[in-house]
């Protein structure tokens, strides 16, 4: 009877120590996927860390460029068409070369080869927002002011709006595409010119591109406050009256969209009505 009691105590026994290994395989296997679950989390925050890094380096480098990057500060979507690489000649140029660069916006042909490079050019831009009087640069940029002369007499700037106003880091208002995209043009391109030591003080009217040499079209940007850029843009005028309609134009702010390539639409929307030109 004695042994019969001992065996049962026994087996009682291994039973119950049967029990304490499985708790505490149980508790160890808790631990260990406890420690799992806690190193998952630390990965997702640590790559979620490295992901808003990344996003805000890329922006911080988006909102850089209008400073540092010819392709977005006052510039014309690339197109695949090829762009002129002519030999620089001495200005006042007496041949200007334009070659096809498609698709025009409006189809108005291309500029005389021979400009008027003894001729004196005044431009007025008539806008919704007021005249902008500008003296050309025919002597320092005969070609582009050939081509700016040309648009303006087929009426290649009527009727067309001023997409772009940029009032931080650069101050420009973008104006020369008759579709109002950035990328239009007028189905030719030509060099650039007047760049050596070109700067962009408030009054200087320059030529837009794409951010390549030589890939100047028809738009063209006003300055309206001192602005720092590379010396890549065609300067080819001066405003002489009128500039305070671009500052009054800049102190209503933009709209969206906002450019990819900085600033946005104006607040108060401009439209040129009309470009004379006064030839002596």
């Amino acid at each position: 009877m004695a042994g019969k009691q001992e065996r049962q105590r026994r087996l009682a026994r291994e039973r119950h120590e049967r029990r304490l290994a499985r708790e505490a395989q149980r508790q160890a296997n808790a631990r260990k996927m406890a420690k799992i679950a806690g190193s998952s989390v630390a990965i997702v925050v640590i790559g979620a860390v490295v992901v808003l890094g990344v996003i805000a380096l890329t922006h911080n480098k988006s909102t850089a460029k209008p400073l540092s990057a010819p392709k977005t500060t006052p510039a014309a979507t690339p197109t695949s068409s090829p762009t002129p690489s002519p030999t620089p000649v001495a200005e006042p140029a007496h041949s200007c070369t334009y070659i096809p660069s498609p698709p025009a916006v409006r189809k108005v042909g291309y500029p005389p080869a021979k400009p008027d490079y003894k001729a004196t050019y005044q431009a007025t831009i008539n806008t919704n927002r007021g005249a902008i009087v500008i003296d050309l640069l025919n002597s320092k940029a005969t070609c582009t002011v050939n081509s700016f002369v040309y648009l303006a007499e087929k009426g290649f700037y009527n009727k067309t709006p001023c997409p772009r106003l940029v009032t931080s880091g650069i101050f420009v208002l973008q104006c020369g595409d008759p579709s109002g995209s950035g990328s239009g043009g007028p189905g030719y391109a030509f060099a650039s010119e007047n760049l050596a030591g070109a700067s962009y003080q408030a009054a200087t009217v320059a030529m837009a591109n794409t951010g390549a040499p030589n890939s100047n079209g028809s738009q063209f940007f006003l300055v309206f406050k001192d602005t720092p850029l590379p010396p890549s843009y065609t300067p080819f005028g001066k405003i002489v009256a009128g500039l305070n309609v671009l500052q009054q134009l800049a102190k209503a702010g933009i709209v969206p969209p906002r450019n990819p390539a900085g600033g946005g639409h104006p607040k108060e929307q401009v439209t040129i009505e009309t470009v004379t030109i006064k030839k002596t």
